[in-house]
């Protein structure tokens, strides 16, 4: 078992220089089977992070994890998180406190996806954002490949509670698709989460009706055993490992929502 207090050194992902647009990145590459990108949370790829995505690639999927932000495999601390969401902050691939707006990344991200159909097949890719990236899934849906968007907490913009972190262009254009499809978007969030509050998934629910699949978690269900007591990290720090747990569950329902996407 995977201390997840340590450095995870994820040897057991393949690295792999991508370059797409003209921008090269690092991207941990591991499993068999439809591709599906899995975004970071703040401050990066952590244990945590790690661990799902190991869930991800054990259902039967090829996962693809982009350094984004943050020191890959490091494990969280107080320090260490403000000194990212500083640097991400004013970063103009991530546009953080603006609503009704894309971050310039996700379209890095469309190109990563399509990239990922082409060399793993099947119906589609999937795509996570979970806090900071949490809204690029949605956003993902302009590339044709993205059939399975899962939104962890989106947490963009900050310090607007009901904004969304979406060009209104976009927003339409994936609605359409949506309808057009039939597919739809998960989310999840803790009740009372300070950063991905009520009004943001009630923004999305007025914007794409039914095709919006929100999960609100009870407080209670978040894991009391870590150092941050807001609870927010639905499927990494504040999940609960064990059978009936509501985290553990909202985990396996995305592992068979992407399933029922691709498979």
């Amino acid at each position: 078992m995977t201390d997840l207090n340590r450095t995870d050194p994820l040897t057991d992902f393949e690295r792999r220089a991508i370059t797409l647009l003209g921008q090269q990145r690092l991207v941990y590459v591991a499993g068999s089977g439809p591709g599906v990108v899995v975004m970071t949370e703040m401050p990066g790829i952590s244990p945590h992070v790690a661990r799902f995505a190991r869930w991800v690639r054990d259902a039967g999927f090829t996962v693809y994890m982009p350094h984004l932000f943050g020191k890959d495999g490091a494990p969280l601390n107080s320090w260490y998180a403000v000194s990212t969401i500083a640097k991400a902050c004013i970063s103009k691939e991530f546009r953080a406190f603006a609503a009704n707006a894309s971050s310039p990344i996700t379209q890095w991200l469309r190109a990563l996806a399509a990239q990922a159909h082409s060399e793993c097949g099947g119906k589609g890719v999937g795509a996570i954002g979970m806090c900071f990236t949490g809204n690029f899934a949605l956003s993902m849906m302009l590339e044709p490949s993205v059939l399975a968007p899962v939104l962890a907490q989106p947490s963009l913009p900050l310090g607007q509670k009901g904004g969304m972190h979406i060009a209104p262009d976009e927003l339409a254009a994936v609605k359409a698709r949506m309808e057009a499809e039939d597919l739809t978007v998960r989310a999840y969030r803790f009740e009372g989460d300070s950063f991905c509050k009520a009004e943001r998934f009630a923004a999305y629910a007025e914007a794409l009706g039914d095709r919006f699949e929100g999960r609100v978690l009870p407080d209670t269900a978040a894991n009391p055993n870590t150092p941050y007591k807001n609870p927010h990290s639905v499927v990494t720090l504040h999940l609960i490992d064990e059978a009936g747990q509501p985290t553990a569950q909202a985990r396996d329902e995305i592992l068979e929502f992407f399933r029922m996407r691709l498979g």
